[in-house]
């Protein structure tokens, strides 16, 4: 049977460095416009307690998230070692398009998945090239597609990109602005028939009822401020909240369909959103199947890269395969977990043997 597997991995991190520290002198304010009662340090003491980020990184002025793409996306090719004439798809997961430095407005024509084609020098028109808008579990859903292609016999060879450049849509006023990051990673999924690495199963699920403004496009909370000039915005309460419910059971169901035991799995790539939600959700899947969270288990990148959206699930695993990241390796046969939540509200899981 035709299944998929994933050949190669890339990741571009933007050198641009910005600590904790480097916020004490922000005028933060409430939704209301209100001032806060406490000072910034405590602010940022609390916010580091909390999401566990001290630091995170930003593209240089003169990058774009197609550049970004662009970057992941050349060390994705040259790891799986393939002719980019030969993909049949570009999937470039993101939420804003290219939003140049020190502007405001988003940029999406062409697709940024056209620009990266058109950086990598592809010529052959059969490569479609397309952008997909999922939230933060953007890149997860776009390895989703690009097996559904394969399985359907269209496909033999994806790149799979999540790039974004959120530090050019927060409100500088909105202490959540602390959250956010750029960065990119990307992937290239290929057809298989083997028994060796392949995507063994997967789960989507979109919840739009009361969850779907949970994340939005809203003013600063600075009144004297342009209005209709818009920020990303969060319910930070209701999408932990949520979260902890729906991600441990979107992860389980895919675990259920792909007939491996939870004593299998050696890793789950999470979503880099919040360190205490993340750990919260981990333990809830665990407890579903009466276990403990074995050590070791969730690698994390939040705390020095912070939040970049589609790009902190691709950026992580890649970071784990390069031994970048201190005592977390993932060897061949190991069956690891994909998994995200994020504007929409949107969750998604994918159960794959490495």
């Amino acid at each position: 049977m035709i299944s998929s597997k994933i050949t190669g991995t890339g990741a571009y991190i933007p050198s641009v460095k910005k600590d904790n520290s480097a916020f004490a002198n922000e005028h933060f304010l409430n939704e209301d416009g209100s001032p806060f009662t406490s000072g910034n340090d405590l602010i940022i003491e609390k916010f580091k307690a909390i999401t566990g980020i001290a630091e995170r990184r930003y593209a240089k002025p003169a990058y774009n998230t197609s550049d970004l793409a662009f970057f992941a996306s050349q060390k994705a090719i040259e790891d799986a070692g393939v002719n980019p004439e030969e993909l049949d798809y570009i999937i470039l997961a993101h939420n804003f398009g290219d939003v140049q430095h020190q502007t405001i407005q988003s940029d999406n024509l062409p697709n940024l998945a056209t620009r990266v084609k058109f950086k990598l020098g592809i010529e052959n028109p059969n490569c479609v090239a397309y952008d997909i808008l999922f939230g933060c579990p953007g890149w997860v859903e776009g390895v989703i597609q690009a097996q559904a292609f394969i399985k359907a016999g269209i496909a033999k060879k994806c790149l799979v990109i999540g790039a974004e450049t959120l530090s050019r849509v927060v409100d500088k006023y909105d202490r959540d602005s602390m959250i956010f990051s750029d960065g990119a990673g990307a992937c290239i999924v290929e057809a298989t028939s083997g028994d060796e690495s392949k995507i063994l199963s997967h789960a989507s699920q979109t919840f739009a009822k009361d969850e779907a403004y949970f994340l939005y496009y809203g003013a600063s909370f600075n009144k004297a401020e342009n209005k209709d000039i818009r920020y990303i915005k969060m319910l930070g309460r209701k999408i932990y909240e949520f979260a902890l419910v729906n991600v441990p059971l979107a992860m389980k169901s895919a675990l259920d369909k792909s007939g491996v035991s939870i004593d299998e799995v050696k890793k789950v790539f999470i979503h880099q959103a919040n360190e205490k939600m993340d750990e919260a959700i981990i333990k809830r899947f665990y407890r579903l199947f009466k276990k403990q969270v074995p050590e070791g288990v969730m690698p994390m990148s939040i705390h020095t890269l912070g939040n970049s959206s589609v790009a902190t699930v691709p950026t992580l695993f890649d970071m784990v395969l390069k031994g970048q990241i201190e005592k977390q390796e993932v060897v061949k046969g190991d069956i690891v977990i994909f998994a995200s939540v994020g504007a929409g509200m949107s969750l998604n899981a994918i159960v794959y043997k490495y």
